[in-house]
């Protein structure tokens, strides 16, 4: 039997980011199931987006210019890249969309492309048209995707998962449910390796 893993996420944070990738490293190796919850960390960022220079509590240039260092550096050593975004956007569409594209098993490919737009393309994600776009490239049918967004069903699931995660006691992102260890933050690919190896073992025990 695989090894349940949930992942609480946000497509705004770039640590999120590095623990997607990282954990879609680690599958060839671990038999695991990875199930991705969506947990809107700012949801009252508007949808058009705020400047990333003109956000207050972002830290002077100094500041932003180390933490990118460093999270370039993590992006680096799990094998991709990433920069920071332009603006900063409300998630509540992409999420919305990736609830949908669970249905049909392409959330994944969906998530990765959602990440890439915002970390590398300096698409505004927080545009429900930009959102359903990124979901054609993923494989599935744009107007559907469109309508999703709208859909008080998926802002159903989003709500529910945002009760799962306090629930939890999930205050960041992102944190992941290995089995019902809780573990918070991105992780190194060897730490993970780790991690997942002694879970492994201790689950199969």
């Amino acid at each position: 039997m695989a090894l349940k893993i949930v992942m609480f996420s946000d497509y705004i944070c770039p640590f999120c980011y590095v623990g997607f990738e990282t954990m879609r490293r680690l599958k060839p190796e671990f038999d695991f199931q990875i199930e991705w919850r969506g947990f809107q960390i700012h949801p009252d960022w508007p949808a058009e987006g705020i400047p990333a220079d003109k956000l207050r509590g972002a830290g002077d240039g100094a500041t932003r210019q180390a933490l990118w260092k460093r999270i370039s550096g993590m992006a680096e050593a799990v094998g991709f890249s990433m920069k920071p975004p332009t603006v900063f956007t409300n998630s509540r569409a992409a999420l919305a969309a990736t609830e949908f594209a669970r249905e049909s098993g392409r959330d994944e490919a969906l998530e990765e492309r959602i990440y890439r737009a915002y970390f590398n393309d300096g698409e505004n994600i927080g545009d429900a048209g930009v959102v359903a776009r990124l979901a054609g490239e993923a494989g599935l049918e744009e107007g559907e995707v469109a309508d999703a967004i709208r859909s008080p069903k998926y802002e159903l699931r989003l709500k529910n998962n945002s009760l799962a995660a306090h629930q939890r006691g999930v205050s960041s992102v992102p944190t992941f449910f290995i089995g019902e260890f809780p573990l918070v933050g991105a992780q190194s690919l060897d730490a993970m390796r780790a991690i997942l190896k002694r879970a492994t073992e201790r689950f199969a025990s």
